[in-house]
């Protein structure tokens, strides 16, 4: 009697777009939002840039956007100095990240939205967009903006590719990345390759809505603010989607597109990279004919 074998499915794998294993010139990222995730992530992204430079790559040209400025409340949760205050938040951490590195990445003091991309088209051209916010609404335009300018871009330079978005509560947080469109993705005996990763408001719009708090007004303390989000949630966050963003880099596939994270119980939950579901709708029924008497 012969033995049956049962063929496992193979792994799932996004393939990164080729481009951005070997560019010509440096990736541009948006990063959206200088807060308390967005400041950790900017620093993350400097020391991403300067060992890509190390390697021969040509590394990343960032462009931070916040129309926000240093308030009080955010000095120590924030990677901010009370030499900042009153400054534009955008402002103070490029200038002192391109001290530092020696780089020469960009402030917007704009919010990222259409309004201001109408008036400024050419910001919207980015390869990655990262999104620091805090609202659902901003996560929103964000997607429909990138979604508009992927239909639009054709073969640019620049055209949008990627979008990861980082989101957390007080003890609680996610990164996921999505593909802005389809990458496409060669053909693999070993695994099975995925050309597109759905985006968190279309996946999670429901959960996001339902998540999102009601009280909106600013922290007036650093002591009324650890009352909404730990001290250390945000660095979590931003150190390890920044490592999901050195993966992506150097090893050119991702198993994973993102996770999710709780500090109060110290666990760490993988999101792996998935087929989409095909949806099968029902055949309709077909109309009888009826005899002729």
């Amino acid at each position: 009697m012969k033995k049956i074998k049962i063929r496992q499915p193979l792994a799932a794998v996004h393939i990164v777009d080729k481009e951005w294993l070997n560019p010509y010139n440096p990736i541009v990222v948006n990063l959206i939002g200088a807060g308390g995730t967005g400041s950790q992530v900017l620093t993350a992204l400097a020391r991403m840039n300067h060992a890509l430079n190390e390697l021969n790559h040509p590394g990343l040209f960032v462009r931070l956007f916040d129309d926000d400025k240093v308030e009080r409340a955010n000095l120590g949760r924030q990677l901010f100095a009370t030499a900042e205050l009153k400054q534009y938040k955008s402002v103070a951490l490029i200038n002192r990240v391109n001290l530092f590195f020696g780089t020469n990445w960009k402030a917007v003091t704009t919010r990222y939205d259409k309004a201001c991309l109408k008036e400024q088209p050419e910001l919207a051209q980015a390869g990655l967009t990262i999104s620091c916010v805090d609202t659902v609404q901003a996560r929103l335009e964000i997607a429909d903006i990138l979604k508009n300018q992927s239909k639009h871009s054709g073969y640019s330079r620049n055209k949008a590719m990627y979008y990861m978005d980082f989101g957390n509560s007080r003890f609680t947080g996610q990164v996921i990345l999505s593909t802005v469109g389809k990458i496409p993705q060669p053909q693999m005996k070993k695994y099975d390759t995925v050309e597109t990763l759905p985006m968190v408001t279309d996946e999670f719009k429901e959960l996001l809505l339902a998540s999102e708090g009601s009280d909106k007004t600013p922290s007036c303390s650093l002591a009324e603010a650890l009352t909404k989000q730990d001290l250390f949630i945000n660095s979590t966050l931003a150190n390890a989607g920044a490592s999901l963003l050195w993966q992506l880099f150097r090893e050119g596939m991702l198993f994973n597109r993102g996770f999710f994270v709780n500090l109060k119980d110290f666990r760490m939950q993988p999101l792996k990279v998935s087929k989409p579901i095909a949806i099968v709708k029902p055949m309709k029924p077909k109309p009888t004919k009826k005899k002729a008497a």
